[in-house]
């Protein structure tokens, strides 16, 4: 693949340190850095053209999305990839609406962030497709009509942890909602791992998106992590 201009738009300035370390030697070369997403289209009206821009959205910032979405219209050849701390439906919907090619976040193993970055600049789409098509239709009820069949097997402990995720806690942040050992939580989803096919957290967190756990983890009052 052919070397590709990224632009970082994060307002942690660390993280951002961290994502040029990680991508040296890659095929991947960031170009620019911001701390905002206005910020950065200022920059780009001064020239600078990336290939691709990766993005933490803030949650609830309506302008940020509205930015992206004139970013998207005024520079479509650009791919945009919202990389984020938090797996959040109403989020991910905006970030579709808006244009973007891709919703990952940050605790992503490295090769599969460099894989599913690959796939996005060759035009896929990196993110739950099909809770996306629900959102963007409006039929947020489909996903709770086939919850008895996709959840089969799943026990209550299991769905609850699972919930835990979508919230972006810890192993430890999970045993003490739970009530359990930080063990038992490794047990439960090293079996929870297997039971829906998913090979990491992350997968996990996704597969609760698409089968409609989502908005029933905002009901269990667990914190998210910052």
């Amino acid at each position: 693949m052919d070397a590709i201009n990224v632009f970082l738009i994060d307002a942690n300035k660390l993280f951002r340190e961290g994502m040029k370390r990680l991508f040296e030697g890659t095929s991947f070369s960031v170009i620019g850095e911001a701390g905002s997403l206005r910020e950065g289209l200022s920059t780009l009206g001064a020239g600078t053209t990336p290939d691709l821009i990766l993005i933490d959205l803030p949650s609830g910032a309506d302008e940020e999305v509205e930015a992206m979405r004139r970013l998207r219209e005024d520079h479509p050849a650009i791919r945009v990839v919202i990389l984020t701390n938090d797996l959040e439906t109403r989020r991910l919907s905006a970030a579709l609406g808006a244009g973007a090619g891709g919703y990952l976040l940050k605790d992503i193993a490295c090769e599969a962030l460099m894989q599913s970055l690959k796939l996005v600049m060759m035009g896929e789409k990196v993110f739950p497709t099909h809770l996306a098509e629900l959102l963007v239709s409006g039929r947020t009820e489909d996903v709770s009509a086939e919850l008895p069949t996709r959840r089969k097997g799943l026990s209550q402990r299991e769905v609850q942890i699972l919930r835990c995720l979508l919230s972006g806690n810890s192993n430890k942040m999970i045993a003490n909602h739970l009530n359990i050992t930080e063990a038992t939580v490794k047990v439960h989803l090293k079996s929870l791992l297997r039971k829906i096919n998913a090979s990491n957290r992350t997968q996990a967190a996704i597969w609760a998106l698409n089968n409609g756990i989502g908005d029933q983890a905002a009901e269990t009052g667990v914190a998210a992590t910052v």
